[in-house]
């Protein structure tokens, strides 16, 4: 993915303003900033689910449409994690049936066909989420830690190239966001992904991510953690009084 001179307004508001990066084929980089920095609204407009008020994105060699217009073919190699994925009461949605919808690409499809290859597909995907226990249980029933990993079955069920995490590991706890990162850091590795995450978690970021970018409106600052997650960079991004968030890890 390539981003150049990308601004986006949300609300009559301004909230990107000029940001130009790269992501690396198979990387892992982290999205950090302040509260309303516009990290949300970055990540929604290079996925095509905001508008951009002026600005170039191309997504795995492709340019994005002035609607967030993608090639079927290229769309069907993303995934995204939104930062929450509220169910109301509930939801009569299996597990199992929820990973299989992630099976099939964008667009018009005849659901009986590939009956026993999306049967196979999903049980190999829970299992390699460490899910497998969790197939017949409503989406509803989950736990946080839970609903993650099967997001993640949700994003491996098939192969896809990109994948766009919004604070995917909001409301866990400390051991279900490290089992959670580890997961990611696997599943990574093995599948060829590239990554962009935002994150509150500056200490996983030094541990786990290959690039950082440091937004704030506009781009403050980028590169590996020991530069941008440097105690100067921090003091520019978040005002002198920064305290990194970190994770009370018990134990």
């Amino acid at each position: 993915m390539r981003v150049e001179n990308l601004s986006v307004r949300r609300d009559g508001q301004l909230v990107v303003d000029g940001v130009n990066f790269e992501l690396l084929s198979e990387s892992d980089t982290a999205l950090v900033g302040p509260n309303g920095a516009g990290k949300s609204s970055l990540v929604a407009a290079v996925l095509g689910l905001l508008p951009r008020q002026k600005g170039q994105v191309w997504v795995l060699g492709h340019p994005l449409g002035p609607a967030g217009e993608l090639p079927h073919s290229v769309r069907s190699q993303i995934a995204y994690l939104p930062q929450t994925f509220a169910l109301q009461g509930r939801f009569p949605l299996s597990v199992a049936e929820f990973v299989a919808f992630g099976f099939d690409p964008p667009g018009p499809r005849l659901p009986w066909r590939n009956r026993s290859k999306r049967h196979e597909a999903v049980l190999v995907a829970l299992a390699r989420t460490g899910s497998s226990n969790l197939g017949a249980k409503l989406l509803s029933e989950l736990s946080g830690g839970e609903l993650k990993r099967v997001l993640l079955a949700f994003c491996v069920v098939r192969p896809r190239k990109l994948l766009l995490l919004d604070e995917a590991q909001a409301g866990l706890d400390a051991p279900a966001s490290e089992q959670f990162q580890e997961l990611l850091l696997q599943l990574r590795r093995q599948e060829g992904w590239t990554v962009l995450q935002v994150s509150h978690d500056l200490e996983m970021v030094r541990r786990s991510c290959d690039q950082v970018l440091c937004l704030n409106r506009y781009l403050r600052c980028s590169g590996p953690p020991t530069h941008a997650l440097s105690a100067k960079s921090l003091a520019e991004l978040y005002g002198p009084n920064v305290v990194a968030y970190q994770h009370q890890h018990h134990g």
